[in-house]
């Protein structure tokens, strides 16, 4: 019996309310249940219910945009067992919890540490230039990405059960938030720059000393992708601030005089 398009996306939708009932003791575990419950009412009869719900009303938490790849896949599961029987099926609470720790993982990395801060750092670039509408490029660019992980993954993991896990690592996922985390990192150096560049063309100052700020952006770069200390990284930063701070006050009382 395969659910159909209506019950799937009533599913979807109700993920959107995933962490509604959030708890310390279960986290995200009625989300999940409330989410799965359109599903499960269109496999199991009434007198399963009770059994199948309190199944997975228990304990779980993942990040919320990967989540849908795993409530996909448990409807697909939950369909296999409904028909081959419990001998001929993967315990669905195990596979639960050996994807929920990596996918909370791998979200945390690509979506708040590398998505979030890329972002960020391009709608500053427009607040910067005084444009008020910034807020709310900031909120359209960095939830369209994620919608679409929701929908593709949601059916992904529908459509292919216990098979989606090699989604993740067919599309290097990991990688990519390596790689958005670099692309921040330029970008937040990038609008530094253009800030520095601003304020001293705004006070008549030599902007050729900011061009000095780039080598030890790129020696910080470089730094960070061999696996230099986070500490060391930003005893480096502040004293490179603090020498370049003393350096244009020096330039610009020189100029003054």
């Amino acid at each position: 019996m395969r659910l159909g398009w209506q019950t799937r996306l009533h599913v979807w939708f109700r993920l959107l309310f995933l962490q509604a009932s959030w708890s310390y003791q279960r986290m995200q575990g009625l989300g999940f249940l409330f989410a799965l419950l359109p599903g499960l009412r269109k496999i199991y009869s009434e007198e399963q219910m009770r059994e199948v719900s309190l199944r997975h009303a228990g304990y779980f938490n993942t990040h919320p945009y990967l989540a849908p790849l795993v409530v996909g896949a448990v409807l697909k599961l939950e369909e296999e067992r409904a028909i081959h029987g419990e001998d001929r099926s993967i315990d669905i609470d195990d596979f639960k919890e050996i994807v929920a720790a990596p996918y909370a993982a791998i979200g945390d990395a690509l979506f708040w540490g590398g998505l979030r801060p890329l972002v960020a750092g391009i709608t500053l670039f427009f607040a910067v230039k005084g444009i008020v509408w910034a807020p709310l490029i900031f909120l359209l660019v960095f939830n369209l990405f994620p919608f679409w992980f929701r929908i593709v993954f949601f059916e992904y993991g529908y459509r292919h059960g216990i098979k989606s896990v090699a989604y993740i690592q067919e599309h290097n996922l990991p990688d990519w938030a390596v790689r958005i985390k670099e692309a921040a990192v330029v970008v937040l150096g990038g609008l530094c720059a253009f800030m520095v560049f601003s304020h001293l063309l705004d006070h008549q100052l030599p902007s050729w000393p900011g061009l000095l700020a780039l080598v030890p952006m790129i020696l910080l770069g470089v730094g960070a992708r061999r696996g230099m200390s986070t500490l060391l990284l930003i005893f480096i930063t502040c004293t490179i601030i603090i020498v370049a701070g003393i350096f244009w006050i020096d330039v610009a009382l020189f100029l003054k005089l």
